[in-house]
């Protein structure tokens, strides 16, 4: 089966995205899947090359129209033909009208792509937020059971001291406050592995900067895009790495490769 190759990138607007390059981006890396967030935009909005790109199929949840036009989203590509397409919900309970969490799931796995909430807008928001995580922490623990996991996406919080440039002046910054990170120090010791750092162990390595204040340019930034999967798979993943010099958002592209065999 070789490896299995899976991206997910933070687009900020998935047409703008197109304007600079992002289906030569699809050809040139040639992923078996690639997981979009931060789409803001309908199916009907996209140009047909776009829906359309070769070898792939387009699975889209975009907010619902009544919450906010261009806004939130995400997408995926994918060569396998799912089992099962899941939006809208997460779980029995919890719905999502802003387009934020896409799965779909195969014989072997099943896939999360999430677009986690800032909850920087007010204190109603960041309650939000961590109710989100509890409902994903909740949801993928059971689920597990049952298939392997992969969970990826920007999830907006910085885990740790490393993951970003400036962890003293941010202490008290959203996405860096204590329980933000507990949120994800909780849904890995339910039996996840951060991909990442199996691989690299030491800072400086970021997928998103500022662009207001050019912090790119001094890489100056945080690391809030991850991939998770389950500990029974985590020995077959062979490459986790964030594709910096990939230009065209914010957020840079991350990725795993991964021995489905």
């Amino acid at each position: 089966m070789g490896l299995f190759k899976i991206i997910s990138w933070n687009v900020n607007g998935i047409r703008a995205a197109y304007k600079k390059g992002l289906t030569d981006f699809i050809k040139k890396e040639n992923p078996d899947i690639i997981c979009l967030q931060e789409t803001k935009a309908f199916e009907e909005q996209l140009p047909e090359d776009l829906k359309n790109i070769d070898g792939y199929k387009l699975f889209i949840n975009p907010a619902d129209p009544e919450i906010k036009k261009g806004y939130s989203g995400v997408a995926i590509y994918t060569k396998l033909n799912p089992n099962k397409e899941i939006k809208n919900k997460l779980g029995a309970k919890f719905s999502d009208r802003e387009g934020r969490i896409l799965s779909l799931e195969f014989d072997d796995f099943t896939i999360f792509n999430v677009y986690f909430p800032n909850g920087g807008k007010s204190e109603e928001h960041f309650q939000y937020k961590l109710s989100f995580y509890d409902e994903i922490t909740k949801h993928l623990s059971r689920i597990k059971k049952n298939t392997n996991i992969i969970l990826c996406g920007d999830m907006n919080i910085a885990h740790e001291a490393i993951d970003l440039a400036r962890p003293k002046e941010n202490e008290k910054s959203i996405g860096f406050l204590p329980e933000e990170r507990e949120k994800i120090t909780k849904f890995l010791s339910k039996g996840f592995t951060d991909t990442f750092r199996i691989f690299v162990k030491e800072g400086g390595h970021y997928s998103w900067w500022d662009m207001k204040t050019r912090s790119r340019e001094k890489n100056v930034g945080w690391r809030i895009d991850y991939f998770f999967v389950n500990n029974e798979i985590a020995c077959d993943i062979k490459r986790a790495d964030i594709l910096t010099d990939v230009m065209g958002s914010d957020h840079c592209p991350i990725l795993i490769e991964w021995d489905r065999n």
